[in-house]
């Protein structure tokens, strides 16, 4: 019996499965109504990707990529090559997206740093605490822990 053909009985066993089950075995399961966040998903996953594939680029003040970018043309072009438009600042992206709460961040969500109520730079969540962003003159696309707690957060949708 082949692994693909072993998910039903899995399943009738357990009475449900995970996702990461499913996908050991090679099985595949659809949630009605969840097809807009998997394929956010998705996209954010590709998006972080594509940051993460970024690491080591400099940091120049305007740059939108593919070689140099600042902190807002880092998310701009990765979410591009995901498939999602983004406007061109930090402050815009954040109107552009759903504010999410701390607790409800996920890998590939906006991290939007702010001063008051300005927004004033920008990165893409990677979890544990982290993000991938091109901080400042002189620096390079990197990730690095979050060192404030005056962040807000955004899913592009």
């Amino acid at each position: 019996m082949t692994a693909l053909n072993r998910v039903p009985s899995l399943m009738a066993r357990a009475g449900t499965a995970s996702a990461l089950t499913l996908a050991a075995v090679g099985g595949s399961i659809a949630v009605p109504g969840l097809a807009a966040d998997a394929s956010a998903a998705t996209m954010a996953t590709k998006a972080l990707q594509v940051a993460a594939s970024k690491k080591g680029s400099p940091y120049r003040y305007g740059a939108t990529g593919p070689y140099r970018f600042d902190c807002s043309g880092l998310t701009l072009y990765s979410f591009k090559k995901a498939g999602k438009t983004l406007p061109r600042t930090a402050a815009q992206q954040y109107n552009k997206t759903r504010h999410i709460s701390s607790g409800s961040r996920r890998a590939g969500d906006l991290v939007f740093f702010h001063s008051g109520s300005s927004v004033y730079h920008v990165g893409i969540y990677a979890g544990h605490g982290k993000i991938w962003h091109a901080p400042k003159t002189g620096d390079v696309v990197k990730l690095e822990k979050i060192w404030t707690k005056g962040v807000w957060y955004g899913r592009v949708r």
